[in-house]
C-alpha cells in the first residue's frame, strides 16, 4: 500500500503524540485535584439514596438535602466529641507511663550496668558515636518532622476541600445531571439519562451499603470493647468503621491493628487482646456469610471474581481511593455492557 504525502502524515502523527504527552502530563499534575473531585462526587452520590427516600415521602428537596447533611455530619461531630475525653485520658496515661520509665532509668547507673552486662562493649564510645550521628543528621530529622507537619496540614485542607465540594455536588446534583444530558444528541438523550440514573443509583446504593457495614462493625466493636473494659473504645470503633469501608481486606486490617494496639495499651496480665482476637475471627465469618450478602445484595450486583479483580486493580492504580471506588465502577461497566454493548451485538 502506497502512503500519500508521508511527510505530512508523519508530522501530524508526531503532533498527535506530543499532544497526548502534554495531556498526560497535565492530568498527572492535576492528579490531586482530580482525586478531590472524584472523592467528593463519590460521597455526594452516597447521599442521593437518602435524599431520594425523603423526597418519596413528600419532603421538599432542599429540606431533604439539609436533613441528610445535618444527620451525617452531626453524627460525625458526635463521634469526635465522644472520642476526645477517652483519647485525652489515654494520652495522659501514656505520658505518665513514660515519665515513670524515665524516672526509673535515671535512678539507675545505666553506664555501669551496661559495662557490667556487656564487658566487651565500649559504652562510652557507643554513646559518643550516637551523639555524633545525631549532630550530623539533625537537619534530616528536622526535615522529616517538618514533612510530617506539612502532610498533616495538607490532609486537613484536602479534607476541607472535599467537604466543600461534597456540599456543592449534593446541592446541585440534579442541575449537573441536566447539564450533562444537554451535551448529548437529542435523539439519544432519554437513553443516556436512563443509563446515567442507573449508574448513579448503583454507586449511591453501594456507598450506603458499605457505610452500613462499617456502622455494624463500628457499633459492635464499641460494645465489645466497652464490655471488656478496653482502652479508648470510641477511637477503635472509628478505626473499625473506617476499615470496613475498604473492600476485601479492610475489616481484617482494622481488626489486626485494634488487637495489636490493645495488646500494647492494656496491662500485661489482661485478657482483652485475645478475647478481642477471637471475637474478630467470629465476626469476620458473620460479615462474610450473613451481614454483607444481606446488605450488599440490594446495592450492587457484581460477581465475586469481578469484585476481587476490580478491588485489586483499583488499589494498584489509585491506592486506597481506587480500592474504594473500584466496585461501583465495575458495576457501572457491567450496566453499560448489559444495556448498550450486548443489545448492539444482538442487532447485528
Amino acid at each position: 500500500m502506497r502512503i500519500e504525502r508521508p511527510f505530512r502524515l508523519g508530522f501530524v502523527a508526531t503532533l498527535g503524540v506530543l499532544a497526548a504527552l502534554v495531556l498526560g502530563g497535565m492530568i498527572s499534575s492535576l492528579g490531586t485535584v482530580l482525586t478531590y473531585v472524584g472523592a467528593a462526587l463519590f460521597l455526594a452520590l452516597g447521599f442521593e439514596p437518602i435524599i431520594g427516600w425523603l423526597e418519596r415521602h413528600r419532603w421538599p428537596r432542599w429540606l431533604a438535602i439539609l436533613t441528610a447533611l445535618v444527620a451525617v455530619f452531626g453524627a460525625l461531630a458526635l463521634v469526635v466529641w465522644a472520642m476526645i475525653p477517652s483519647v485525652t485520658q489515654q494520652a495522659a496515661s501514656i505520658v505518665e507511663r513514660y515519665n515513670t520509665i524515665v524516672a526509673s532509668i535515671t535512678q539507675l547507673n545505666v553506664i555501669e550496668w551496661a559495662n557490667t552486662t556487656f564487658p566487651d562493649l565500649n559504652v562510652n564510645q557507643a554513646i559518643n558515636d550516637a551523639l555524633t550521628w545525631l549532630r550530623d543528621n539533625v537537619a534530616v530529622i528536622g526535615g522529616g518532622v517538618l514533612q510530617v507537619g506539612f502532610t498533616i496540614v495538607n490532609g486537613f485542607f484536602g479534607t476541607l476541600i472535599v467537604f466543600i465540594l461534597t456540599l456543592y455536588f449534593v446541592s446541585n446534583m440534579n442541575s449537573m445531571k441536566r447539564s450533562f444530558y444537554q451535551l448529548t444528541p437529542a435523539s439519544r438523550r432519554a437513553r443516556v439519562a436512563d443509563l446515567t440514573e442507573q449508574i448513579t443509583s448503583s454507586v449511591g446504593r453501594y456507598v450506603v451499603g458499605q457505610v452500613s457495614l462499617g456502622l455494624v462493625n463500628g457499633v459492635l466493636t464499641f460494645i465489645i470493647l466497652t464490655l471488656l473494659g478496653a482502652a479508648v473504645p470510641a477511637l477503635f470503633a472509628v478505626v473499625a468503621f473506617l476499615g470496613s469501608l475498604i473492600p476485601l481486606v479492610g475489616t481484617l486490617s482494622a481488626s489486626v491493628v485494634i488487637v495489636l494496639l490493645q495488646l500494647v495499651l492494656t496491662d500485661s496480665g489482661s485478657n482483652v487482646w485475645w478475647i478481642l482476637a477471637i471475637w474478630y475471627v467470629v465476626y469476620m465469618q458473620l460479615e462474610a456469610y450473613l451481614i454483607s450478602p444481606r446488605i450488599m445484595s440490594s446495592a450492587v450486583k457484581v460477581p465475586g471474581p469481578v469484585v476481587v479483580i476490580a478491588a485489586l486493580t483499583g488499589g494498584t492504580l489509585l491506592g486506597l481511593l481506587g480500592a474504594l471506588v473500584a466496585i461501583p465502577v465495575a458495576a457501572a461497566i457491567l450496566i453499560l455492557i448489559r444495556e448498550v454493548w450486548i443489545p448492539a451485538q444482538n442487532e447485528r
